[in-house]
C-alpha cells in the first residue's frame, strides 16, 4: 500500500471510529470520555486504566487497539494523544489490591480512579461548568461512576476514544513493568510485562515470588 493509500486508509478508519463519538456530541454532550484498561491476565503488576476526552476535531490518524500495534508506535501515539486531549487520567491498582478482591473489581476501581483524575483534570482546564457528560467503556458497564455510560464490546477496535484509552494504559503499564525488570531481574518483566511467558516461568522457579506477583494467579505453582 502507498503512502498516500495508507493514509486515506487511516483517515477513513479514524471516521468511522468516530460514530459513536460523534452520536452523542450530536446529542449535545460536549465531553465524551473513553475509558480502557490494560492488565488483567500478567501474573505480576498492576492492572492499569485510562481515561481520555478528546476534542471535537480530533484528528490524530493511525489510532487503535493499543494490542494491535507496535512499541514504537504506540509511544508516539501516546505523546500525541496526551497534548490534544482535553483531559486525561490514569487508575492504578496493584496486585495486592487484587489478589484481596479479583482481577474484575479491582479493573473498575482503576477505571473510576482513571475517571475521576480525567474530571478533574477537565473541569481545571475548561472551568466549573465543565464534566464528562457520557462514557464509552471497553466492555464493562461502571455505573458506580455517576456518569451515564455504554459497554461497547471491542471498544478499543469500535471507538477512538476507547483506542486513545488503550494506548494511555499500555505505554504506562508497560513503562511500570520494565522499571520492575530493574527491580526484580530475572523473570523478564521488560519484554513480557508480567504475562506468563516460558522466562516468566523459568525466573519464578529459579528465584520465587516477588512482592508484585498476584498470588491468586500463581495457585498452580
Amino acid at each position: 500500500m502507498k503512502k498516500e493509500e495508507r493514509e486515506k486508509f487511516l483517515r477513513e478508519k479514524l471516521e468511522t471510529m468516530l460514530t459513536y463519538e460523534r452520536a452523542l456530541w450530536d446529542k449535545g454532550i460536549s465531553h465524551v470520555a473513553g475509558v480502557d484498561e490494560v492488565g488483567r491476565g500478567p501474573l505480576a503488576g498492576p492492572v492499569c486504566a485510562a481515561c481520555v476526552v478528546l476534542p471535537h476535531d480530533f484528528d490524530i490518524i493511525g489510532v487503535d487497539d493499543s494490542k494491535k500495534l507496535s512499541e514504537k508506535r504506540r509511544s508516539g501515539l501516546y505523546t500525541r494523544i496526551i497534548e490534544q486531549a482535553l483531559a486525561y487520567g490514569i487508575g492504578l491498582v496493584g496486585n495486592e489490591r487484587i489478589d484481596e478482591k479479583n482481577i474484575l473489581e479491582a479493573t473498575k476501581e482503576a477505571m473510576l480512579t482513571a475517571i475521576a483524575d480525567a474530571q478533574e483534570m477537565l473541569v481545571a482546564r475548561m472551568g466549573d461548568e465543565a464534566g464528562i457528560g457520557h462514557l464509552l467503556i471497553d466492555a464493562v458497564k461502571l455505573p458506580e461512576a455517576g456518569i451515564s455510560g455504554t459497554a461497547v464490546v471491542k471498544g478499543d477496535e469500535k471507538c477512538v476514544s476507547v483506542a486513545a484509552a488503550s494506548i494511555i494504559a499500555k505505554v504506562t503499564r508497560d513503562r511500570i513493568m520494565t522499571e520492575f525488570d530493574s527491580i526484580y531481574p530475572g523473570y523478564g518483566f521488560a519484554s513480557n510485562k508480567g504475562y506468563g511467558t516460558e522466562a516468566h516461568y523459568v525466573g519464578l522457579k529459579a528465584l520465587g515470588i516477588t512482592p508484585i506477583h498476584r498470588l491468586t494467579f500463581l495457585k498452580k505453582l
